[in-house]
């Protein structure tokens, strides 16, 4: 306050001096005629240089820097359980196979993979006759019953490499598809007769479970041809054949047996194998491990569990009383190589259970949507990026 006091009586004296010495000029410079108001001409000055000392003085605007607010780390929720369906038996139950949850789900929620809910019937050939049926077998007018049948229900066929992309990264195929898998070797008018007007009309490939030892030229030689224009796949199904995989069987049997069926195929149609159906229905851990070594991607039995799902294979802990002849795949430990089918005898009395079955599946999967795309962007999306 002292040195706001001083400041100002230091203006007011300079002034008042300055004011004085002023006054003298003008007197002298002036005619003597006019007189001046000095005590007018001090008061207006006195009161101006007031004004001016006592003129407020602009505060500074102190800035404040703004506290940054804590980022709350977000809580991933639970994932759901696998979707479990009243429609297949109590010992088969599905089994997922992916062990990377980020990935799993990337690719079930891609819009350019298969929608959740797709699944594959797979359907086992042994003969189709053109008389009476026997064993497992089915006559001409069943066969072509279950074919329409199929395709009035709205499912499309497809071969082995769209079924072991969708198996492994949900590749996209028709939601509701099959995939017809012949068993044995067997001539070109078998094909012909049977399989080809469904190709010619709905474009429906064939799979061909081919024996590899090489005892008939001709036989080869004919569907080295058809496995030529493409629509009759062909894959392994055993060297010998008449001989199953069983707990007594050697490495070096199960080497020939998967191995030398890769090579015949090879030899003749001109391509690999990728998916080997056990003759017999016969399998173990042991040939598992050696099959996945080889270079096969899928595996099938005689087994008849249900549909498969993309992560999603029906499969038995145990032999149990509801399909006593089944060997269990779970001890087997690797669900792709132990892939369930429909033998052609039952078709008929599953398609239906088999379309619930995905509706069911597309329904649960959008009832968890929202949780899962949470999960994965808190979770995943950091590492694996946005999903398509």
């Amino acid at each position: 306050m002292r040195r706001k006091t001083a400041r100002h009586s230091s203006l007011i004296s300079r002034f008042l001096l300055s004011l004085s010495l002023f006054a003298t000029l003008l007197a002298a410079c002036q005619p003597a005629a006019a007189t001046p108001d000095i005590n007018a001409a001090l008061t207006a000055a006195f009161e101006t240089a007031v004004a001016q000392i006592n003129a407020p003085t602009a505060t500074p605007q102190i800035t404040e820097t703004p506290i940054p607010t804590a980022t709350v780390p977000r809580t991933p929720p639970a994932l759901p359980a696998v979707y479990q369906s009243a429609l297949l038996k109590p010992e088969d139950l599905p089994r997922t196979y992916i062990t990377d949850s980020c990935q799993y789900l990337k690719n079930k929620w891609d819009s350019t993979k298969s929608a959740p809910g797709t699944m594959v019937m797979v359907v086992m050939h042994h003969g189709i006759n053109k008389g009476e049926a026997s064993g497992n077998d089915v006559t001409v007018n069943e066969h072509k019953k279950i074919m329409d049948s199929l395709f009035e229900a709205g499912f499309t066929a497809i071969n082995m490499q769209q079924m072991a992309d969708f198996i492994y990264d949900n590749a996209f195929i028709p939601q509701r598809s099959v995939i017809f898998i012949v068993d044995d070797r067997h001539f070109a008018e078998y094909f012909n007769d049977h399989w080809r007007p469904y190709h010619d009309q709905w474009g429906w490939p064939v799979v061909n479970a081919y024996i590899g030892i090489d005892e008939r030229t001709d036989l080869w030689a004919e569907n080295a041809a058809l496995s030529a224009e493409g629509w009759v796949d062909y894959q392994s199904h055993g060297y010998i054949h008449n001989i199953p995989i069983s707990e007594g069987s050697t490495d070096e049997f199960i080497t020939i047996e998967m191995g030398g069926a890769i090579a015949s195929i090879q030899k003749y149609m001109n391509k690999t194998p990728i998916a080997y159906i056990w003759p017999g229905g016969g399998f173990t851990k042991r040939a598992v491990e050696i099959g996945s070594t080889l270079g096969y991607k899928l595996g099938f039995t005689v087994n008849e569990r249900g549909p498969v799902m993309y992560n999603w294979i029906p499969q038995a802990d145990a032999v149990n009383a509801s399909n006593p002849l089944a060997i269990p795949e779970t001890p087997a430990g690797n669900p792709l190589m132990t892939l369930p089918r429909y033998w052609s005898t039952n078709v008929l009395d599953n398609i239906d259970t088999v379309r619930v079955i995905g509706e069911e599946a597309a329904a649960y999967a959008e009832q968890n949507k929202a949780v899962e795309l949470e999960y994965y962007d808190i979770v995943c999306a950091p590492t694996y990026g946005a999903i398509p």
